[in-house]
Protein backbone atom coordinates (compact mmCIF):
# COMPACT_ATOMS: atom_id res chain seq x y z
CA UNK A 1 0.00 0.00 0.00
CA UNK A 2 1.29 3.52 -0.34
CA UNK A 3 1.40 5.81 2.07
CA UNK A 4 -1.31 7.86 0.74
CA UNK A 5 -3.56 5.23 1.18
CA UNK A 6 -3.17 4.83 4.67
CA UNK A 7 -5.33 8.26 5.20
CA UNK A 8 -8.88 7.90 4.42
CA UNK A 9 -8.40 11.28 2.91
CA UNK A 10 -5.57 11.27 0.61
CA UNK A 11 -6.81 8.32 -0.10
CA UNK A 12 -9.87 9.90 -1.55
CA UNK A 13 -7.62 12.87 -3.18
CA UNK A 14 -7.25 12.88 -7.41
CA UNK A 15 -5.68 10.14 -8.93
CA UNK A 16 -2.79 12.55 -9.95
CA UNK A 17 -2.80 14.20 -6.72
CA UNK A 18 -2.01 11.09 -4.89
CA UNK A 19 0.61 9.85 -7.37
CA UNK A 20 2.52 13.52 -6.61
CA UNK A 21 1.93 12.39 -3.24
CA UNK A 22 3.07 9.36 -3.20
CA UNK A 23 6.49 10.17 -5.03
CA UNK A 24 8.14 11.66 -2.18
CA UNK A 25 9.57 9.24 -0.04
CA UNK A 26 8.27 9.48 3.62
CA UNK A 27 10.66 10.17 6.09
CA UNK A 28 11.51 8.28 9.80
CA UNK A 29 12.71 10.49 12.82
CA UNK A 30 13.51 8.51 15.78
CA UNK A 31 11.91 10.56 19.21
CA UNK A 32 13.69 13.81 20.97
CA UNK A 33 14.49 14.72 17.14
CA UNK A 34 14.14 18.54 16.87
CA UNK A 35 12.47 19.18 12.92
CA UNK A 36 12.74 23.00 13.41
CA UNK A 37 13.65 25.90 15.78
CA UNK A 38 12.52 29.73 15.88
CA UNK A 39 13.91 32.09 13.12
CA UNK A 40 14.50 29.04 10.73
CA UNK A 41 12.59 29.00 7.39
CA UNK A 42 9.60 27.23 6.77
CA UNK A 43 10.66 24.21 5.27
CA UNK A 44 7.65 22.49 3.64
CA UNK A 45 3.75 21.11 4.92
CA UNK A 46 3.92 18.48 7.11
CA UNK A 47 1.49 15.08 6.83
CA UNK A 48 2.07 13.14 10.15
CA UNK A 49 2.15 9.04 9.39
CA UNK A 50 2.71 7.61 12.59
CA UNK A 51 3.84 9.29 15.88
CA UNK A 52 3.66 12.42 17.49
CA UNK A 53 5.25 15.78 17.26
CA UNK A 54 5.14 18.70 19.80
CA UNK A 55 5.39 21.61 18.90
CA UNK A 56 6.97 24.39 22.42
CA UNK A 57 6.88 28.06 22.17
CA UNK A 58 10.06 29.40 24.64
CA UNK A 59 9.22 32.13 26.95
CA UNK A 60 11.74 34.75 28.16
CA UNK A 61 12.12 33.32 31.12
CA UNK A 62 13.21 30.25 29.92
CA UNK A 63 10.45 28.04 30.43
CA UNK A 64 8.35 26.75 27.30
CA UNK A 65 4.72 25.67 27.00
CA UNK A 66 3.33 23.26 24.43
CA UNK A 67 1.25 24.76 22.18
CA UNK A 68 -0.32 21.97 20.30
CA UNK A 69 0.79 18.26 19.25
CA UNK A 70 0.78 16.83 16.04
CA UNK A 71 -0.72 13.38 15.07
CA UNK A 72 -1.44 11.44 11.70
CA UNK A 73 -4.34 13.13 10.50
CA UNK A 74 -3.63 16.36 11.74
CA UNK A 75 -1.46 19.92 10.85
CA UNK A 76 1.39 21.34 11.67
CA UNK A 77 -0.02 25.52 12.08
CA UNK A 78 3.40 26.55 12.23
CA UNK A 79 4.20 25.10 8.86
CA UNK A 80 1.06 26.15 7.04
CA UNK A 81 0.67 29.98 8.59
CA UNK A 82 4.52 29.88 7.46
CA UNK A 83 3.89 28.31 4.16
CA UNK A 84 0.89 30.99 3.50
CA UNK A 85 2.41 33.85 5.29
CA UNK A 86 5.71 33.93 4.56
CA UNK A 87 7.14 34.12 7.80
CA UNK A 88 9.76 32.14 9.82
CA UNK A 89 9.20 29.47 12.86
CA UNK A 90 8.10 31.02 15.79
CA UNK A 91 8.26 27.80 17.67
CA UNK A 92 10.35 24.37 18.11
CA UNK A 93 8.93 21.38 17.53
CA UNK A 94 10.37 18.21 18.39
CA UNK A 95 9.23 14.56 17.89
CA UNK A 96 7.57 12.99 21.08
CA UNK A 97 7.71 9.54 19.47
CA UNK A 98 9.27 7.23 16.83
CA UNK A 99 7.68 9.26 14.35
CA UNK A 100 7.35 8.40 10.04
CA UNK A 101 5.85 12.03 8.48
CA UNK A 102 6.28 13.70 5.13
CA UNK A 103 7.74 16.82 3.90
CA UNK A 104 5.75 18.52 0.98
CA UNK A 105 7.84 21.35 -0.76
CA UNK A 106 6.28 24.29 -0.60
CA UNK A 107 6.45 24.16 -4.88
CA UNK A 108 4.41 20.98 -4.67
CA UNK A 109 2.33 22.39 -1.68
CA UNK A 110 1.51 25.18 -4.04
CA UNK A 111 0.39 23.55 -7.21
CA UNK A 112 -1.60 20.52 -5.03
CA UNK A 113 -3.52 23.38 -3.67
CA UNK A 114 -4.18 24.82 -7.41
CA UNK A 115 -4.87 21.96 -9.58
CA UNK A 116 -6.30 19.64 -6.56
CA UNK A 117 -9.84 20.28 -4.51
CA UNK A 118 -9.51 17.22 -2.38
CA UNK A 119 -6.47 18.44 -1.65
CA UNK A 120 -7.78 21.59 -0.83
CA UNK A 121 -9.94 20.67 1.36
CA UNK A 122 -7.83 18.19 3.41
CA UNK A 123 -5.38 21.20 3.95
CA UNK A 124 -8.17 23.49 4.86
CA UNK A 125 -9.98 21.32 7.20
CA UNK A 126 -7.07 20.07 9.00
CA UNK A 127 -6.18 23.88 9.32
CA UNK A 128 -9.55 25.05 10.61
CA UNK A 129 -9.48 21.96 13.08
CA UNK A 130 -6.33 23.34 14.45
CA UNK A 131 -7.18 26.55 15.29
CA UNK A 132 -10.14 25.23 17.04
CA UNK A 133 -7.58 23.43 19.24
CA UNK A 134 -5.54 26.75 19.76
CA UNK A 135 -8.46 28.38 20.66
CA UNK A 136 -9.27 26.23 23.09
CA UNK A 137 -5.78 26.35 24.58
CA UNK A 138 -6.03 29.72 24.76
CA UNK A 139 -9.33 28.97 26.74
CA UNK A 140 -7.85 26.61 28.99
CA UNK A 141 -4.75 28.94 30.07
CA UNK A 142 -6.90 31.75 30.39
CA UNK A 143 -9.84 29.95 32.53
CA UNK A 144 -8.92 27.07 34.04
CA UNK A 145 -7.14 26.45 37.16
CA UNK A 146 -4.00 23.93 37.24
CA UNK A 147 -5.50 21.28 39.12
CA UNK A 148 -8.57 21.37 35.87
CA UNK A 149 -5.94 21.37 33.25
CA UNK A 150 -3.49 18.58 35.44
CA UNK A 151 -6.49 16.63 35.97
CA UNK A 152 -7.87 17.15 32.51
CA UNK A 153 -3.94 16.39 30.87
CA UNK A 154 -3.96 12.81 33.00
CA UNK A 155 -7.33 11.46 32.15
CA UNK A 156 -6.40 12.43 28.53
CA UNK A 157 -2.28 10.51 28.40
CA UNK A 158 -3.50 7.63 30.57
CA UNK A 159 -3.93 4.43 28.91
CA UNK A 160 -7.07 2.69 29.47
CA UNK A 161 -5.99 0.71 32.69
CA UNK A 162 -5.15 4.28 34.16
CA UNK A 163 -1.29 4.16 33.91
CA UNK A 164 0.77 7.00 32.75
CA UNK A 165 4.30 7.74 32.19
CA UNK A 166 5.20 11.23 32.11
CA UNK A 167 7.84 13.29 33.61
CA UNK A 168 6.52 16.59 36.07
CA UNK A 169 8.21 18.52 33.43
CA UNK A 170 6.75 17.44 30.62
CA UNK A 171 3.35 17.51 32.33
CA UNK A 172 4.44 21.11 33.11
CA UNK A 173 5.21 22.16 29.42
CA UNK A 174 1.91 20.25 28.22
CA UNK A 175 -0.31 22.63 30.30
CA UNK A 176 1.48 26.05 30.60
CA UNK A 177 2.74 25.88 34.31
CA UNK A 178 5.78 25.47 36.12
CA UNK A 179 7.71 21.70 37.85
CA UNK A 180 7.24 22.88 41.17
CA UNK A 181 3.77 23.56 40.92
CA UNK A 182 2.81 20.29 39.33
CA UNK A 183 4.54 18.04 41.90
CA UNK A 184 2.64 20.22 44.47
CA UNK A 185 -0.64 19.12 42.65
CA UNK A 186 0.20 15.88 42.72
CA UNK A 187 1.05 15.78 45.89
CA UNK A 188 -2.13 17.02 46.55
CA UNK A 189 -4.11 14.47 44.45
CA UNK A 190 -2.09 11.35 46.03
CA UNK A 191 -3.69 12.79 49.33
CA UNK A 192 -6.95 13.06 48.01
CA UNK A 193 -7.03 9.03 46.78
CA UNK A 194 -7.08 10.24 43.43
CA UNK A 195 -3.85 9.25 42.25
CA UNK A 196 -0.46 7.10 42.88
CA UNK A 197 2.85 8.79 41.78
CA UNK A 198 6.19 8.16 41.93
CA UNK A 199 9.33 9.72 39.53
CA UNK A 200 7.99 9.61 36.15
CA UNK A 201 5.22 7.00 36.23
CA UNK A 202 1.56 7.71 37.62
CA UNK A 203 -1.57 5.35 37.72
CA UNK A 204 -5.15 6.60 38.29
CA UNK A 205 -6.88 5.73 41.48
CA UNK A 206 -10.34 7.44 41.30
CA UNK A 207 -11.29 8.30 37.79
CA UNK A 208 -14.58 9.37 38.62
CA UNK A 209 -12.73 11.71 41.24
CA UNK A 210 -10.40 13.27 38.73
CA UNK A 211 -13.56 13.89 36.14
CA UNK A 212 -15.56 15.17 38.58
CA UNK A 213 -12.64 17.76 39.57
CA UNK A 214 -12.69 18.75 35.98
CA UNK A 215 -15.86 20.06 36.26
CA UNK A 216 -15.94 21.55 39.49
CA UNK A 217 -12.36 22.26 40.93
CA UNK A 218 -11.80 22.09 44.94
CA UNK A 219 -8.21 20.78 45.88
Amino acid sequence: MTWTGQDPALAALEAPARARLDAIAPLDIERGQVLFSPGEAVKGYVIMLSGRVGAYLMGPNGRDILLYEVAPGQSCIQSTLGLFGGDDYTAEAVTEADSRLVLLPRSTFFDLLDTSPNFRRVVFSAFANRMQSMMQLVENMSFLRVEERLAALILARATPEGHLEMTQADMARAIGSAREVISRRLDRFTRAGLITHERGQLSIQDRAGLENLVRTPTL
